[in-house]
């Protein structure tokens, strides 16, 4: 089956870009610029990615979706959340993280602009990049979610395309494994929620990556400031 692959050059997007060329083509990547904090680093190496598997690239901006969105993810005025690793598998302190970095019906929006590519291409899935941690207080992270708008979309699309993530209800730990066993590029990936030279290994984007990393006793990517780890 072809795939359109939305990716945003992070861990759960990459993993599930290489796993969807293990099962066939994947006719086109896409990236989303909705003006948060890491878009440009994130374009980058989404482009690299694209680059590095040989496949088409491109760039849809949304500069409204920035408009209408007051988190820190996008607001630089706004505090990003740095949780302890500890935290991290603390459901309160999860979820106002996660209220913190909340973009209006973001993974919806995505989903449905990828299918309208996906039908076009004559695609029959949209893969995109969920995790089984971040399940826990992001709904539209979730098997649910992809479910439902998979279901949606038999009514919305000519060729009924599915949404699908091979990692939904994976850990990072085991995503960061299997993505070892495809031979993910590391060195390539942006896995930050800001959008500095290196990535900050603070954010909650960071600190689930790390500790995935470490548990595996993996060395970590060198896009890390020097000191982390």
């Amino acid at each position: 089956m072809s795939s359109v692959v939305l990716l945003s050059g992070g861990l759960d997007s990459t993993v599930n870009l290489a796993y969807a060329l293990t099962e066939g083509p994947v006719k086109l990547a896409l990236t989303i610029n909705y003006g948060q904090l890491a878009a440009n680093q994130e374009i980058a190496a989404a482009s690299r990615l694209a680059k590095y598997y040989h496949i088409p690239h491109r760039v849809i901006e949304l500069p409204w979706l920035q408009q209408i969105t007051n988190t820190a993810l996008v607001n630089q005025g706004q505090t990003l959340p740095e949780p302890t690793t500890e935290a991290l598998d603390q459901y309160e302190q999860a979820s106002k993280s996660a209220a913190a970095v909340w973009v209006p019906n973001r993974n919806g929006l995505f989903v449905n602009i990828a299918a309208c590519f996906a039908e076009s291409l004559q695609c029959q899935r949209v893969i995109t990049g969920f995790n089984g941690e971040e399940a826990a207080t992001f709904p539209d992270n979730t098997p649910e979610f992809t479910e439902a708008v998979s279901a949606a979309m038999k009514y919305s699309t000519a060729n009924q395309v599915k949404v699908l993530s091979y990692t939904a209800r994976m850990t990072k730990k085991e995503i960061v494994a299997l993505g070892q066993r495809l031979g993910v590029p590391w060195e390539l990936v942006w896995s930050c929620y800001r959008g500095d030279h290196t990535m900050c290994g603070k954010c909650e984007s960071c600190q689930r990556l790390m500790r995935a990393f470490r548990y595996l006793n993996l060395d970590l990517p060198a896009q890390f400031a020097k000191g982390e780890g």
